[in-house]
C-alpha cells in the first residue's frame, strides 16, 4: 500500500526481458539501505518487488499482466520514474490510499500554465472515467493528485511547483503515456453497485405501476450475489 507522495527519482538503467515479462534494473539517489529484497516498491505507481538490491539502485521483476496495463510495454533505457517504497501504518497518510495496481494508461492532451500552477488534460478510457468525481483522488504516474474535472473520456489535474519539481510529472509532454490508477473506494463502490442482467435491475427499476415486476422478489441471495451482503 502506498500513498501517492513521491520519495524520490529513479533511473531506468537495465531492460532485460523475461519471456511476456521484464525484469528492470534501476538506479537512484535514495538511500535504500534499509530496504531488503522482498520489499515493494512502487514505480510510476506500479508495485513491484525488489528482487535485487544495493544502497542506490535495485532490481524488479514484471510480471506480463504488469507489462500489458501500463507504460512499461514501451519504456526505453534511461527513462526518469517515480519511486515511493510501500506505506507504515505509522506513516502520515499525505496522499490517499493507493494500491500500486496500475488499472490503465491516459495520455497526456495538453498543459497550459495558470498562475503558479499547469493545468495538465489526461485522456482516459470510458471505463477509467467511470471511476472518477470532480473532487476525487487519481493517482498518475504514481502521484497522488486531486481532480479538477471529469468527464466521460478525460480529466483535469493542477499540478504545482514543488510537484512538477520532484515528479516526472513536471517534464512529460502533450502526447505521453502516465499510467493510472482510479480511486479503490470509487471501484468497490462501483462493484456493490453493479446490476446483473435481468437481476436486481428489475427489481429497482419498477414498473409503472409502482411495483417490483413479478418474479424478482428480494431475497438475501439476491443480494448476495450482487454485492450487498
Amino acid at each position: 500500500m502506498f500513498t501517492g507522495i513521491i520519495e524520490g527519482f529513479g533511473t531506468l538503467r537495465k531492460i532485460q526481458p523475461s519471456g511476456e515479462g521484464k525484469i528492470l534494473t534501476i538506479a537512484t539517489e535514495m538511500d535504500l539501505s534499509h530496504s531488503k529484497i522482498g520489499d515493494s516498491i512502487a514505480v510510476n505507481g506500479a508495485c513491484l518487488t525488489a528482487v535485487l538490491l544495493e544502497r542506490h539502485s535495485f532490481s524488479v521483476d514484471m510480471a506480463p499482466e504488469t507489462v500489458s496495463r501500463t507504460t512499461f510495454k514501451k519504456i526505453q533505457s534511461g527513462a526518469r520514474v517515480n519511486l515511493e517504497r510501500a506505506l507504515r501504518l505509522s506513516d502520515r497518510l499525505d496522499g490517499h490510499l493507493v494500491s500500486g495496481h496500475i488499472d490503465g494508461t491516459g495520455t497526456i492532451r495538453s498543459k497550459q500554465k495558470k498562475s503558479n500552477a499547469v493545468i495538465i488534460s489526461i485522456e482516459v478510457s470510458r471505463q477509467l472515467a467511470a471511476e472518477m468525481i470532480t473532487k476525487g483522488s487519481v493517482a498518475v504516474d504514481g502521484i497522488s493528485l486531486t481532480i479538477n474535472r471529469c468527464s466521460d473520456t478525460d480529466f483535469e489535474v493542477s499540478i504545482i511547483p514543488h510537484t512538477a519539481a520532484i515528479t516526472t510529472i513536471g517534464i512529460k509532454d502533450a502526447g505521453d503515456e502516465v499510467n493510472i490508477e482510479t480511486d479503490m473506494l470509487g471501484k468497490y463502490v462501483r462493484k456493490f453497485l453493479k446490476i446483473e442482467s435481468g437481476g436486481l435491475s428489475d427489481v429497482l427499476n419498477k414498473n409503472s405501476s409502482g411495483k417490483a415486476p413479478a418474479g424478482r422478489d428480494i431475497s438475501m441471495s439476491l443480494l448476495a450475489r450482487n454485492g450487498f451482503l
